[in-house]
């Protein structure tokens, strides 16, 4: 039976994603960690089945730990849960390698099913996604995101950026130099064309982008 690693800092999603799982893969181990730090120690010492990860963690990169595990274990399954839009934010993960992305509200049933497809080397998304993806695919529309132009850790910057973080709360978070989120915050604005951050919070509320504090 599968070995599956849980991440999320909220220990009822964790407790309540270990019971679903073990409804239906009733021999399965599986494992949970609170924080990117403790799991990717793990990770880098267990040969996981499947991870499933919260995109939103305290001092946690979500698109940089993705991309660490996926160079130290290029074949590793993961599922992104999030309360974050999909159309927006389940492209880049699968963009990046990501097999599978859910809404935390999810049903039960959609979670057995992402996580059966999954370890199936199958991707999921759900039926409300693959149907917004093919109108996308079919429409004449420029449907084209300015935020599409950003890169992950511009991406995970532009979040903090938008809930009020400063500079030096970035830097703290990412474990990066300020003049490195300095360099980065300037060119978020020149690529979303945004001079402050009104405008910035104006830009995401147009393209329906919802940051997560």
């Amino acid at each position: 039976m599968p070995d599956i690693l849980i991440v999320d800092d909220h220990s009822i999603v964790t407790i309540g994603l270990k019971q679903v799982i073990e409804s239906f893969l009733a021999h399965s181990k599986i494992d949970m960690e609170n924080n990117g730090d403790s799991a990717f120690q793990k990770i880098k010492n267990h040969n996981y089945d499947l991870i499933m990860m919260d995109i939103n963690m305290p001092n946690t990169d979500s698109f940089g730990m993705i991309d660490n595990i996926l160079s130290l274990k290029p074949e590793t399954k993961i599922i992104m849960f999030s309360m974050n839009a999909e159309e927006i934010y389940a492209k880049r993960y699968f963009k990046m390698g990501v097999m599978g992305y859910l809404r935390r509200d999810a049903p039960i049933d959609e979670i057995k099913k992402a996580i059966d497809n999954v370890l199936n080397s199958k991707r999921y998304m759900s039926p409300e996604l693959s149907e917004k993806l093919l109108i996308d695919l079919h429409s004449n529309r420029n449907t084209e995101n300015p935020f599409d132009k950003l890169s992950p850790k511009e991406f995970e910057i532009v979040q903090h950026l938008a809930n009020g973080d400063s500079v030096s709360e970035i830097s703290r978070k990412l474990n990066l130099h300020t003049s490195t989120i300095g360099t980065h915050k300037a060119r978020i604005f020149e690529k979303l064309q945004c001079h402050n951050i009104i405008e910035l919070n104006n830009l995401a509320k147009v393209n329906n982008i919802i940051f997560n504090s």
